[in-house]
């Protein structure tokens, strides 16, 4: 575990992993090019193969060494969403392992806002490859100490940094044709895509018969507590020492654990670490509020489902 960014840059140029802060969540990466280490990513996340990974980048510069025959569409967003919480699909680049895709022909590439992730890929001198820092299927870590509880001694290092601003993973778009697909919903909406590509479309099953994002094929998210999604607080069954409840309104019921949020934004923000803090209360059932689902509801409703299911 280190505060310097340059001893942490040091873990990857050896071939290491480090767990890092970005504006979504913390990734676990690793250097793009060097297979060993990518598959030390699955091998300490317990992350199923054909589960793909993104490229995260520190300036525009790194793009180029990642993908090929960019389209129009795929320029645009990043124009616009570069640095951000975006992910663009792109045919990857013949310098790209097959490890890093799970043996698809397309990268997802991301350039993160945050200051100390970008400092830190810049240090490293190659894109980083990183999915989420934590136990496959597991809430994402929205902190170091999350980090810490799902992979200490599993990974090399941790760069500490604050918790994470946005809380939800990247959205995710496929570019790979003219008209852009959205894969993984997040903070930046479809309302938002199409303000700068009007074409974007939402996918439809026959867009995910050939998952070109993490998040469309395996159950992600989940605490060991059930969730239960509820229409209101009145709809939660039990109130008890062993339930949970967070929401946009208080309860005024005797639960274990209570959250209450003043917007969706927050409620998205503070999910993760709420699931985790049921986990260590020993909660079997959280209640989780329904949002309407536009902007960041959309998203905030798509993790809720993908943690219910069983």
């Amino acid at each position: 575990m280190t505060d310097s960014i340059d001893e942490a840059a040091a873990v990857i140029r050896r071939g290491g992993l480090v767990a890092f802060p970005t504006e979504t969540v913390y990734g676990l990466g690793a250097d793009v090019f060097n297979e060993s280490a990518i598959a030390r990513i699955f091998e300490a996340k317990m992350r199923p193969a054909d589960n793909p990974l993104i490229a995260h980048v520190a300036d525009k510069g790194q793009i180029a060494t990642l993908g090929r025959d960019f389209t129009f569409a795929a320029g645009k967003l990043m124009g616009s969403f570069f640095p951000g919480p975006l992910t663009v699909v792109v045919k990857r680049s013949s310098k790209v392992p097959d490890a890093a895709t799970a043996g698809l022909e397309t990268i997802g590439i991301r350039m993160p806002r945050f200051e100390i992730a970008q400092k830190f890929i810049a240090a490293c001198g190659v894109p980083i490859v990183a999915p989420s820092a934590n136990l496959s299927g597991r809430p994402s870590p929205t902190t170091w100490q999350a980090v810490y509880e799902d992979l200490n001694g599993r990974i090399d290092c941790i760069l500490r940094g604050e918790p994470t601003e946005i809380g939800l993973e990247s959205t995710v778009v496929d570019c790979t044709t003219e008209v852009p697909v959205l894969l993984r919903l997040g903070s930046v909406s479809l309302e938002r895509l199409q303000k700068v590509v009007p074409s974007t479309r939402a996918s439809v099953p026959g867009d995910l018969a050939e998952p070109r994002s993490p998040g469309m094929r395996h159950k992600h998210y989940a605490p060991r507590a059930k969730i239960e999604i509820v229409d209101s607080p009145s709809d939660a069954a039990e109130a008890n020492d062993r339930t949970a409840f967070i929401g946009l309104h208080a309860t005024g019921r005797a639960f274990r654990l209570e959250r209450d949020c003043q917007t969706v934004d927050e409620y998205a923000h503070e999910l993760f670490e709420f699931f985790r803090e049921c986990d260590r209360a020993g909660v079997d059932t959280i209640y989780c509020e329904s949002v309407p689902e536009e902007w960041m509801g959309a998203a905030l409703m798509d993790r809720l489902r993908r943690a219910a299911e069983n």
